[in-house]
């Protein structure tokens, strides 16, 4: 008997975007392909705060992948909706960071303001940008010591950047943190708001979605945090080693090498004494990580035995990674 392929056992997808669907401008080899082979409705997510939905999505329409616009969630749209739950149609919210910020608060019926603008904002929206000045962080202080509610698209620390990492909107909203006494609502990945979002636009169950990423620390914990499923795909920033230290809030349900991963049989895990056995492969840590069978499965199998061997105590986790590459 054949098995399901491992997108048919869900009833909606949430897609990250870079390392995922595209690298830089290009596309991620098969992802494309795999993507308008789905039958299965894709909201795609990204933690990019700068850039608008339609912007995304000319970006993923210009590479061939069959979107729209209603189906791209950037972490601003997400935080503007957020805000606009609560607060009153036309209010006034200070937007802090690229176009993508203001954009958003227009989509959802509020009213954004820069930081050079008169008013008295009831709110501050705080995302990327590469223009962002101190001067823009210190209004943004003020206006939320004077009680005014503060929300942040995302807290990434970094951003990758031809040159290498650059600081990240997390890195800007540390700035103002150091000059208000309040923590921001976070609401891009890896906190809950974001992925529940998405679960709503598919019109599915958390537990029925499947989260695709490429990121322990965004991706899969927010997954985790969520109640998603989650695949981690090994064509950008982790792979196997960094799942095998990964602590349980951060490991994938499933580990895929490419998107086309989505159409093929996921072979269910399961134990044969000191073995773990995932299709034809199988693992088990001794003194090192031994592993009969190759390929996708292979790899499946080692993380099976490593996570097994770091939660009863065996292993360390911070010596996992090693383990894995050692064996």
């Amino acid at each position: 008997m054949s098995l399901p392929t491992l997108v048919s056992q869900y009833d909606g997808l949430v897609c990250d975007l870079d390392g995922v669907v595209y690298a830089g401008p290009g596309a991620i080899p098969h992802a494309v392909e795999a993507l308008n082979a789905l039958r299965t409705p894709v909201v795609f997510a990204t933690n990019n705060a700068s850039r608008m939905p339609g912007d995304v999505g000319d970006h993923l329409r210009s590479l061939g992948v069959r979107t729209t616009d209603e189906m791209v969630l950037t972490s601003s749209l997400a935080a503007a909706h957020a805000l606009a739950a609560d607060l009153p149609q036309g209010s006034e919210v200070l937007a802090v960071g690229g176009p993508g910020v203001a954009a958003a608060l227009r989509l959802v019926g509020l009213q954004p303001r820069s930081p050079r603008d008169e008013g008295r904002p009831v709110a501050v929206l705080q995302g990327y940008g590469a223009d962002v000045t101190a001067t823009d962080l210190a209004v943004a202080a003020h206006v939320v010591r004077a009680g005014a509610r503060w929300v942040a698209t995302n807290d990434d620390l970094t951003l990758p950047t031809e040159r290498g990492p650059a600081p990240g909107n997390g890195s800007l909203v540390r700035a103002v943190r150091l000059a208000v006494d309040v923590d921001p609502e976070v609401i891009g990945k890896p906190h809950p708001p974001m992925y529940a979002m998405a679960a709503r636009v598919l019109g599915a169950r958390p537990d029925r979605v499947l989260a695709v990423g490429d990121r322990l620390e965004t991706d899969i914990e927010g997954a985790v945090a969520t109640g998603l499923s989650s695949a981690l795909v090994l064509t950008g920033v982790h792979g196997p080693a960094d799942a095998a230290a990964a602590p349980p809030t951060r490991r994938p349900v499933h580990v895929l090498e490419d998107l086309r991963g989505l159409h093929e049989p996921y072979p269910e895990g399961r134990r044969d004494g000191d073995w773990f056995v995932r299709g034809r492969a199988r693992a088990r840590v001794a003194d090192t990580l031994e592993v009969v069978g190759s390929g996708m499965d292979g790899l499946r199998a080692g993380l099976d035995a490593i996570w097994a061997a770091v939660d009863a105590g065996r292993v360390r986790r911070e010596d996992a990674a090693g383990l894995w590459l050692n064996g």
